[in-house]
């Protein structure tokens, strides 16, 4: 059998793979961007499949459109008009399988082979699989603290062929870092001098547990905004709800043509059901507990780590989200620290698979949002004993 130049290039899910092995009931697991299934409203859901059911028949079962469901198209544009102040509506508003999927349609509108993408570095790894199937030059860009480097940005927006830059502003997977106001400003400046397309993709800005909110970058400012969105973690990862959000009515055409040959539409089933969950249930409530869950797991990974780490092993503190970023500044590769880790039954995500062009790096992902407190001070205590 011959496969596709393409397909031999693309590495599979780093983290997919992890999860084979560490799947384990006595290994504790800080690998997976995992919610924690205790914060998935079950009850309310079920309410609302029966609700659902009753009031729409027949249509939750039947073939539907590609853009998706316009009740739950101008529910999503009406939150970000009154949370973001963004003129956004329903018609600019785009449903998907899961943001991977949005991914997985951008690439193919945009991206010839050899074209460039702009990308954090670190970046999330399943935007570098999904950009990888299009076979593009991918230029990256150093994540600091506050933000992506300018003048390394400057740099790679020179290159020829660049289609878009990708971001995670808040929250950012896997480091957890989050852009700062001013560097947000700073950016937009930048990118509205060239004819780029500026990604912003947002599953974690809502698990915001202290600081304020920040703007968005571009959207609502540059012409070639798209911004994505998530109900997988605030409501369910199961059912495969994101969304983009662009002004941009040309590329939606393309997304759309792109997504019918894909699949058709997104599961229409599970947009009446989450739906009629926003409709019928107290959101912004429901978020607040899973925001309290996760700043309780995530202070009891950093005093763990305060407390045992030793003082080469820096690390990030988030402002929320689900992931803290380690730097071993004695050089160590963490996929060496990652088999002993293995032997003593804890799991993580070493930083390789975060990067396009780098390998034996000294960093690692570590997600807090899986593991009850008790839990996560025994893991990074074992941790600790290897570092």
């Amino acid at each position: 059998m011959q496969y596709s130049e393409r397909i031999l290039k693309t590495p599979s899910s780093f983290i997919r793979n992890i999860l084979k092995v560490t799947d384990a009931e006595d290994v504790i697991s800080f690998a997976g961007g995992l919610p924690n299934p205790i914060s998935f409203p079950i009850d309310a859901l079920r309410a609302s499949v029966d609700h659902a059911i009753t009031v729409n028949g027949s249509r939750l079962f039947q073939y539907s459109s590609t853009q998706g469901y316009a009740p739950l198209r101008e529910y999503i544009a009406a939150k970000y008009q009154r949370l973001h102040g963004l003129d956004v509506h329903a018609d600019d508003v785009f449903i998907t399988t899961g943001s991977q999927q949005a991914l997985e349609l951008i690439g193919k509108v945009l991206i010839n082979k050899g074209d460039g993408i702009i990308i954090e570095e670190p970046g999330y790894l399943g935007a570098i699989q999904a950009f990888t199937l299009t076979e593009p030059t991918f230029h990256g860009v150093t994540l600091e603290n506050d933000g992506l480097n300018l003048e390394e940005l400057e740099r790679a927006l020179q290159q020829p062929n660049v289609k878009f830059i990708y971001t995670v502003p808040n929250f950012q997977n896997p480091t957890g870092l989050t852009y700062s106001k001013e560097k947000r400003e700073q950016i937009c400046e930048i990118v509205a001098k060239y004819d780029v397309a500026l990604i912003e993709d947002d599953p974690y800005g809502e698990l915001r547990f202290q600081g304020e909110p920040l703007p968005y970058i571009g959207a609502g400012k540059l012409e070639n905004s798209i911004l994505l969105g998530s109900f997988s973690k605030t409501v369910t990862p199961g059912m495969r709800l994101g969304f983009i959000i662009t002004k941009n009515k040309e590329l939606l055409q393309h997304i759309e043509t792109a997504k019918q040959a894909s699949d058709l539409h997104t599961n229409i089933f599970s947009q009446y059901v989450i739906y009629d969950y926003l409709a019928s249930n107290d959101y912004t409530e429901h978020v607040k507990k899973i925001i309290a869950l996760y700043k309780n797991q995530s202070d009891a990974m950093l005093d763990a780590m305060q407390e045992f780490f030793p003082a080469h092993v820096e690390y990030t503190r988030p402002e929320g989200g689900m992931f803290i970023w380690a730097t071993m500044k004695d050089g160590t590769p963490a996929l060496d620290v990652f088999n002993k880790a293995m032997e003593q039954k804890v799991a993580f995500v070493p930083g390789d698979p975060f990067y396009t062009s780098k390998t034996n790096v000294n960093t690692m992902r570590l997600n807090y949002t899986n593991a009850t407190p008790e839990v996560i001070r025994e893991g990074i205590k074992r941790l600790a004993s290897i570092l």
